[in-house]
């Protein structure tokens, strides 16, 4: 058996069908079907269950179907890191991150760039811990910036800096006129909060239960870009990273901070430990590591790029 076939033999498993299969492979129907019986022939065995109706994985085809995701994957990561080792100062960086950060990304991108004006730059979100690993795992991006807390064996987790998550309500609203909130106070309040597998939700929901009190949760949203809207509209109260709201300043917004050790979060630098990356790929990690180095603060590079 040959890569070509397993690839032909995993498509019509994913679309159970030989018609979807061949289009998708843009190969004709009968190709593809003399080529999963040479592969069942090959094997011994049959591998997928043929009805009138639908096609369904043998045991046999099971078995070779887990394996030949995995092999079919590391084959893929195999293309990919053999094409980086040709890349010096041309090639592609994919940045995989979340919504705070823009405030100093931008400033480290423009210096970078400054030495390798030939590098492709793509800029993704990643949000969640499933798809933070998931995405450094299949070679999707080069590298994270995230605050999910990453301890895997093949993954590397730098911390890079610390921020506070912060209270944000309408300047209308009748807690923005308060010096400080209480949690107990926030249990009244439609409560916008970030989706479940979020690092940030999970943060927030440890503050409230330390201070032994229990959010209306109204909405959950993906993105504090939508919380914002929300309570621009004064239909909620959320917590939020403080990075976020650096700028621009919105006036129809209150910010306030509470006191709470839960509402504290680290920010790291997440790449996969044994991937090869080329040199170019290489420094842009050199950078960001650079930037907060001893000595230099996360509010520095903000206010750098600010200026």
């Amino acid at each position: 058996m040959d890569i070509k076939q397993l690839h032909y033999f995993v498509t019509v498993a994913d679309q159970l069908s030989y018609s979807k299969a061949a289009q998708k492979l843009h190969i004709s129907q009968p190709s593809l079907s003399n080529a999963i019986k040479n592969l069942e022939r090959e094997v011994g065995s049959p591998l997928l269950e043929r009805s009138t109706r639908k096609i369904e994985l043998t045991d046999a085809g099971n078995v070779l179907y887990q394996k030949s995701i995995r092999l079919l994957s590391q084959m893929n990561i195999l293309k990919k890191e053999m094409e980086e080792v040709k890349q010096t100062g041309s090639g592609e960086l994919v940045i995989g991150m979340i919504e705070s950060v823009r405030q100093w990304v931008p400033k480290v991108i423009r210096e970078y760039q400054g030495r390798f004006p030939s590098i492709h730059i793509k800029l993704m979100e990643v949000l969640s811990r499933k798809a933070v690993v998931d995405s450094l795992r299949k070679y999707h991006t080069h590298l994270i910036i995230t605050n999910q807390c990453i301890y895997e064996d093949d993954i590397e987790s730098l911390p890079l800096y610390d921020e506070k998550l912060v209270l944000v309500l309408h300047r209308d609203h009748a807690l923005s006129r308060k010096e400080s909130i209480t949690f107990k106070e926030l249990e009244r309040e439609p409560f916008i909060i970030s989706m479940e597998g979020f690092q940030t939700r999970e943060d927030i929901l440890k503050a409230f239960a330390l201070e032994q009190a229990f959010p209306n949760i109204k909405f959950e949203i993906e993105r504090f870009e939508t919380a914002l809207t929300l309570v621009r509209e004064n239909l909620g109260v959320a917590i939020i990273p403080e990075n976020y709201l650096v700028e621009p300043k919105d006036v129809s917004i209150v910010r306030k901070t509470m006191d709470s050790p839960a509402l504290e979060r680290t920010v790291y630098l997440t790449f996969m430990k044994n991937r090869y990356l080329a040199p170019a790929v290489q420094c842009f990690l050199e950078d960001i590591q650079r930037n907060f180095a001893p000595g230099q603060k996360e509010t520095d590079v903000i206010d750098d790029d600010m200026s």
